[in-house]
């Protein structure tokens, strides 16, 4: 693929830069791509078109964030009919209608109608935000001492200071160490392939891991202790399911001690996991949850936070001149994000795709796990409509195995998202069960060329 991205007129003697070389990429190895660039020129429903005109099929929903399918023609025509009216509104001391009608319908969406939603413009906002409200609330109610904040190994919560903090992802920490928020600790992680590999849905082992919140709480004292957060299923980390019960616990620990529990379902909701949210699937309800992504099918920046009213009235008990909470953004509920918001939440209710998902769980499932005994997999755990394969690692090299296979994937027709060494799937829901057929069997081949080649 020619890496010269240049247009007549786009640079002169004075500026021959290749535009190629100008963007610093995220989470990207940026030599190894701008020596061998890929490069998306379109997408319609399930599929993404290369600049080599190549259709590949989306595996992952984007990036979790298009379980709708591009360029979903509602979604298309809400945003276009917006700008032309209103473009942009200021979020502060002002607000315009939409904004608080898509709040109210994201409350009722998750099956608690009084709870508030604070509007942010992406899941790393959404989580620092989160726990800046956790932090404030204590010392609202003059519980000031609780300001340390547990999350969990493994965990993905964006790229944030607070959300790095919490975060226990290595690689997204290591740099950062002089920055990170002081007091935070960590739950261990719940993977444990000798105790549940292969599972289907949530494993059977590892409900006692949540008693090590238990043990946090005997070593810091409860009453340093603002909140918890997880993922209800760990997404970004390679699809890591909660055990049976334990997610149950950690409602009950947090309850006992009077610590928040936030479910960060960025990954989560509007869905995936065939209910509108994972708090729904699993019957547990927590305190505050992050949303994003899927709230506009990744086509408008947008996140949020569902907070329980309890704990919004305590932030209302000052004057009523008063600002209650002093945070935000120049985006919060911007006008265009407002609008895919509606018309997804139209696509969502109305073409009934999260019961569609629900529908595709089981061929997903029943379909990914004929890959065991493939070259080189060691594991397989799904969810929902998601699904991880764990790769034996090539030796003194992790992720180089996982990396093949996520290139190889390209020539079978299949764009797939991996992280170190796992192959994570989250197809459209409006993926044909042939199609996600077709994602296994061209997954089953690629391992096989890999395997020989």
């Amino acid at each position: 693929m020619n890496a010269n991205l240049a247009s007549p007129g786009a640079a002169g003697a004075a500026d021959p830069v290749d535009p190629l070389q100008s963007l610093w990429m995220p989470f990207t190895p940026n030599r190894l791509f701008k020596a061998h660039p890929r490069l998306i020129e379109s997408a319609s429903g399930a599929y993404y078109t290369l600049a080599d005109q190549r259709r590949v099929f989306d595996c992952l929903s984007a990036l979790w964030c298009t379980p709708l399918g591009h360029a979903h023609p509602r979604i298309v025509r809400a945003v276009q009919e917006q700008v032309q009216r209103l473009d942009f509104s200021p979020s502060f001391q002002l607000g315009h209608k939409p904004a608080f009608e898509l709040a109210r319908r994201i409350a009722q969406l998750a099956g608690r109608p009084h709870d508030r939603v604070f509007f942010v413009n992406s899941g790393s906002e959404a989580v620092d935000t989160a726990l800046k409200i956790a932090i404030a609330y204590h010392r609202m109610r003059g519980e000031a001492s609780r300001t340390r904040i547990i999350g969990r190994e493994r965990a993905y919560h964006g790229v944030g200071l607070g959300g790095t903090s919490v975060g226990g992802i290595s690689p997204n920490r290591k740099m950062f160490a002089p920055l990170m928020l002081p007091g935070v600790d960590h739950l261990p992680h719940t993977y444990s392939p000798d105790d549940m590999r292969y599972s289907r849905g949530q494993p059977q082992w590892g409900a006692h891991l949540a008693d090590e919140l238990e043990r946090l709480v005997g070593l810091h004292d409860a009453s340093t202790i603002a909140a918890v957060i997880v993922e209800p299923m760990q997404g970004s980390t390679g699809v890591i399911v909660p055990p049976r019960g334990y997610l149950e616990r950690l409602r009950e620990i947090s309850t006992k001690h009077g610590i928040l529990l936030i479910f960060d379902e960025v990954i989560t909701g509007f869905g995936r996991l065939g209910k509108p949210f994972a708090s729904q699937y699993f019957g547990v309800q927590p305190d505050l949850t992050t949303f994003a992504k899927a709230v506009t099918n990744g086509v408008v920046p947008m996140g949020g936070v569902l907070a329980r009213s309890g704990i919004y009235d305590t932030f209302m008990s000052g004057p009523e001149q008063a600002i209650e909470f002093f945070h935000g953004y120049t985006y919060s509920g911007h006008p265009l994000a407002v609008a895919a918001g509606h018309a997804s939440l139209d696509a969502f209710i109305e073409e009934r795709q999260i019961e569609r998902a629900a529908s595709l769980a089981p061929v997903l499932e029943n379909a990914v796990h004929t890959l065991r005994g493939e070259p080189n997999v060691i594991d397989i755990r799904n969810i929902g409509l998601t699904a991880a394969i764990e790769l034996e690692p090539c030796a003194g090299q992790p992720g180089l195995r996982a990396r093949r296979v996520f290139e190889r994937a390209i020539e079978e027709g299949l764009l797939v998202r991996f992280t170190g060494d796992s192959i994570s799937l989250a197809p459209p829901f409006i993926s044909t069960p042939d199609e996600i057929l077709a994602m296994i069997e061209g997954l089953r081949r690629t391992l096989r060329a890999l395997a020989t080649g």
